[in-house]
């Protein structure tokens, strides 16, 4: 599974990182930046819970 970041929709609301900061780290402003590419089997569920929680649906997860 890839942890997949539009940057240009990011609006830096910081909601995803909640879910799994292991996975997204936020710059000074606010905006995302994947960390790992290749989601290990157990933060799958966490990948997911990025992807959902952004408002603007910058992130998405892709087998």
């Amino acid at each position: 599974m890839k942890l997949l970041l539009d940057s240009t929709r990011c609006q830096g609301y910081g909601l995803c990182q909640e879910h799994a900061p292991e996975l997204i780290e936020l710059d000074e402003w606010g905006y995302a930046k994947v960390l790992v590419l290749d989601v290990p089997p157990a933060a799958e569920e966490a990948a997911r819970a990025c992807a959902e929680s952004c408002p603007n649906s910058a992130l998405r997860v892709e087998r």
